[in-house]
């Protein structure tokens, strides 16, 4: 018997509708470094997390506001109609759900980034910091790391995927 399957897989249209409901909730890192870096217009990055952590290190242009402030704050640091992501710690962690909901309560569009900054930190991506904007090397677990350059690659060559960039 299949653990796998033990419960028989849904229907093709509820799992359409499951993933579907789960892809217009919730991105990726790589989606959203992507946006940030293509300067998609109204796209406002919300660090949920405390103000130790902010300090520790958080993505660029993000703004931050710990979920316990939104209700109260969001109106005067997004501006309406914006587009919110909204970060936390990392998978194990609620923190970008609960600050997901208070922005969609607020009537904001609204995802939540899976990983979240230690996904972010993993992938390579750049963090900004009191010493600067620094990047951590790429963790081969989550994101493709580019081979080493000794030769020119032949013209037919495609180049290696960047840093922070799911090849999925």
């Amino acid at each position: 018997m299949s653990r796998t399957f033990a419960v028989p897989a849904a229907d093709p249209v509820t799992a359409t509708a499951h993933l579907l409901a789960r892809l217009r909730a919730e991105t990726d890192v790589a989606d959203v470094h992507a946006d940030l870096t293509a300067g998609v217009p109204d796209l406002v990055v919300v660090d949920s997390r405390g103000d130790l952590a902010w300090a520790r290190g958080h993505l660029p242009g993000a703004v931050h506001l710990p979920t316990a402030r939104i209700a109260g704050h969001a109106a005067g640091l997004v501006p309406a109609g914006a587009r919110v992501v909204t970060y936390c710690w990392g998978p194990g962690c609620d923190g970008a759900t609960r600050a997901a909901l208070e922005f969609a309560r607020l009537g904001y569009a609204v995802k939540e980034m899976r990983g979240g900054y230690e996904y972010w930190v993993r992938e390579g991506l750049p963090v900004v910091t009191a010493a600067g904007t620094v990047r951590q090397p790429v963790d081969p677990l989550t994101a493709p790391v580019p081979a080493p350059v000794s030769a020119p690659a032949p013209a037919s060559a495609s180049a290696p995927a960047p840093a922070g960039g799911c090849d999925c």
